[in-house]
């Protein structure tokens, strides 16, 4: 096997024979999961999708309802994959593995009553702000950019706290935990 592959990588006649069925086989594979990824990505995304279990419906979507991201003055509105799912193919595609732990705690029924939920959240929580804070907020970014903020426009508090944060190079999960989601029973601001 090696003795071909030597021979393909080092003569142009051998590409047309063994060679570039070998090479059209990756193409196609590749092409093929890359395009199966992106139908599941895209189905998956969904926020119908996000909220079809009750863990979901009743607690987080619940919260998200109420919050800014849903209904603002201005009309945009976050949904789940905005916040959790990166844009970019590599980190998408190790969100959505990892992502594969939450279905199955679903069906364990780890996080299957209100109880059971709450009792895990901090810890849930605890993950998505840990990868918020190894990205330095990258999905936020997408929409809050420091350098297109007007901080005319903003409130006392903020006009306040921002120009000191971009000096600290902070991004938003240093200030902003619990602005969508409640922030989970035990949860220490200081630790």
């Amino acid at each position: 096997m090696f003795s071909r592959l030597r021979l393909w990588m080092t003569s142009p006649r051998a590409l047309w024979g063994g060679g570039l069925s070998l090479v059209l086989v990756g193409i196609v594979l590749t092409a093929g999961f890359v395009g199966s990824f992106s139908v599941f990505t895209e189905y998956t995304n969904r926020l119908e999708f996000c909220v079809s279990c009750h863990e979901m419906a009743n607690g987080p979507y619940a919260e998200y309802r109420k919050s800014i991201h849903y209904s603002n003055r201005t009309g945009i509105r976050a949904e789940c994959k905005d916040c959790h799912v990166p844009q970019e193919f590599g980190p998408k595609l190790l969100a959505k593995v990892v992502a594969v732990k939450d279905v199955y705690h679903h069906l364990a029924g780890t996080i299957d009553t209100p109880e059971k939920f709450e009792a895990n959240r901090l810890s849930m929580a605890q993950r998505v702000w840990a990868r918020l804070e190894e990205t330095e907020s990258r999905e936020c970014r997408k929409c809050h950019d420091f350098k297109a903020m007007n901080l005319g426009e903003q409130g006392r508090r903020a006009k306040a706290k921002h120009p000191k944060a971009m000096e600290d190079s902070k991004h938003c999960i240093n200030c902003h935990k619990g602005i969508v989601h409640e922030l989970p029973k035990g949860y220490d601001p200081n630790g």
